[in-house]
């Protein structure tokens, strides 16, 4: 009677053993369409433009502060001087080039052809007097190297003739295009220079790039950063993403806009999200140094972005973990 009555036990036995592997199949499977990581936000560095001393700070950490506003400021003297010198600089090739544009004055004119003049009359006195040896040589009545001499007096004279036409020549036809090109190239990098150091002074007032929330402060008041160094980081953006990594077996199927919702560790419910970048290749091991079933161990970094309104409120660096639909 007892066996009789066994076998229909067993086979009562047999759907709720299946229902129960189903739903351990089913929980397994659901924990692998998972993916942990932490909540963050959008982060902005505003670095040092110049390796001076910090010498005010209008921002504490955490503050809320708008696009624009003032964070803090470097010392201005040593930024404050080079400009002065780039802007002399500008002004000095500025007036070179109107001195070009002008050309030369009467002055230099007159005093052009007074020296054409000059040259002339030397030049007569220097012919005349080697008109006056040729005879004499002739007549041997003096030496050939005094008429050789005065031949020479005479031939220099008429170049520096030459010479005194040409000068005045060039006075009287003004200044030369290309030299107004040069003055004008010269003006326009020295005022191009001065532009890039009042930019440099501006930025020595460090304001807000965007609107958000002051996350770090990594120097104090009196510090000297070298240049680059962030001397503001910021929390910005309408709200945090979620960076999680991706483990290899789900990989395949998580692609950029797909839904997801995420867990928040120490809040109720779900967000929802939407993945907007995945990596191609593996953050941790390379692929090619795992074989078999340790290929399963390469995670893949993602960002979920959430899109829920209550998410604007939550903090950076809270554990998250976001299951793919």
């Amino acid at each position: 009677m007892s066996t009789v009555t066994g076998v229909p036990a067993v086979k009562h036995a047999r759907p709720a053993l299946w229902v129960l592997l189903a739903l351990m199949l089913a929980g397994c499977n659901e924990e692998g369409q998972q993916a942990l990581g932490t909540l963050e936000w959008d982060r902005v560095a505003v670095p040092a433009p110049a390796a001076e001393k910090i010498v005010r700070i209008d921002v504490r950490e955490g503050q809320r502060v708008a696009a624009g506003a003032r964070l803090a400021q470097l010392e201005l003297a040593r930024t404050q001087s080079q400009l002065a010198a780039l802007q002399a600089q500008a002004r000095q090739a500025g007036d070179t080039l109107a001195e070009l544009r002008a050309g030369p004055r009467r002055e230099d004119i007159a005093q052009g052809r007074a020296n054409l003049a000059a040259a002339q009359a030397r030049a007569t006195n220097a012919q005349a007097f080697y008109r006056r040896m040729q005879p004499l040589g002739r007549q041997q009545l003096v030496a050939e190297a005094e008429v050789d001499l005065a031949r020479a007096a005479a031939d220099n004279a008429q170049a520096e003739v030459r010479a005194a036409q040409q000068a005045l020549l060039e006075l009287e036809r003004g200044t030369r295009s290309e030299q107004i090109a040069q003055g004008e190239a010269a003006l326009a990098a020295a005022q191009a220079q001065t532009a890039v150091q009042t930019v440099n002074l501006e930025k020595m007032d460090l304001v807000a790039p965007r609107a958000g929330v002051v996350d770090s402060l990594p120097y104090r008041l009196g510090d000297q950063a070298p240049v680059g160094a962030p001397l503001v980081i910021m929390l910005v953006g309408d709200a945090p993403y979620a960076r999680v990594y991706v483990p290899e077996p789900i990989r395949a199927n998580v692609r950029v806009g797909q839904a997801a919702q995420v867990h928040v560790d120490g809040r109720d419910g779900t967000l929802q999200g939407r993945v907007r970048m995945i990596r191609s290749e593996p953050t941790f091991t390379p692929y090619y140094a795992l074989i078999g079933k340790d290929v399963s161990r390469l995670s893949y970094l993602a960002e979920v972005e959430l899109t829920g309104k209550d998410a604007a409120s939550l903090p950076a660096g809270v554990p998250v973990r976001v299951e793919f639909e």
